[in-house]
């Protein structure tokens, strides 16, 4: 464990927090334009993005990878060279904007329609009601779930080993694998999979506080209180003014 965890930590954990970022990244603005696609009332709009969700979030994790790293590298390699590094950041991005876009689709969709159409009462158009007001809320409702969905991102990162990246661009299952076969010890893994706990555990606590914050706002909420008071109050002002 001492001699892999150099490299776990400045070849494994950067690029592995390289590839889950950059896929989440792309796959926020993919979801986004998925999710505004799937509420549109034009069907033209719909289908195709019901027929994407539907396929990358059926598809493995793993076979995914393998089609686009596989299928798309002779292009790839004329623009970016033999890595395959891209190519693992564009499968990662592709699995990630069905599951964003389902995401973002429910949390927009969870917002009362009075709130639509009172913009549309007050002259805003349809489109700058959803802009301005309806999809800012329906994204602060789901951050929870973009938190553990960059969790699974961070987890499904592991598969693109499968594309045979370059040594200087191997994430964390990589190097503890490559160590592990080196060694012949588990040890690597075993640490390696510590690194990923350091990453994923925070994250997950974080999301509870997160859902906690949003469910019962920054004010702890307080219990019924009497009105004992008021009624004493109410009946000390009356004895004054028949005194009066």
């Amino acid at each position: 464990m001492a001699e892999v965890f150099p490299h776990l930590l400045t070849t494994g954990l950067v690029n592995t927090i390289v590839l889950s970022i950059a896929a989440t990244v792309i796959g926020i603005v993919a979801g986004m334009v998925l999710a505004v696609m799937g509420i549109s009332p034009l069907r033209w709009l719909r289908a195709p993005a019901r027929v994407y969700t539907d396929i990358f979030r059926g598809l493995p994790e793993i076979l995914t990878i393998l089609l686009i790293g596989q299928g798309f590298y002779r292009i790839s390699a004329d623009v970016f060279g033999p890595s395959p590094y891209p190519l693992g950041i564009l499968a990662l991005s592709l699995i990630s904007s069905a599951y964003i876009g389902e995401i973002f689709r429910s949390g927009i969709q969870s917002v009362e329609k009075g709130q639509l159409e009172a913009c549309r009462a007050l002259g805003m158009s349809y489109g700058k009601a959803m802009a301005l007001v309806v999809i800012p809320q329906g994204i602060r409702r789901v951050l929870p779930a973009l938190v553990n969905q960059f969790i699974s991102i961070v987890k499904a990162s592991s598969l693109v080993y499968f594309l045979g990246l370059m040594v200087g661009e191997r994430e964390l299952f990589r190097v503890g694998q490559d160590a592990a076969v080196l060694t012949g010890n588990l040890s690597p893994l075993v640490l390696a999979g510590m690194f990923y706990l350091v990453i994923t555990v925070p994250l997950t606590h974080l999301v509870n506080f997160f859902d906690d914050r949003f469910r019962n706002g920054r004010r702890k909420p307080t219990g019924p209180t009497s009105g004992l008071k008021e009624v004493t109050e109410l009946e000390g002002k009356a004895t004054t003014e028949v005194a009066r």
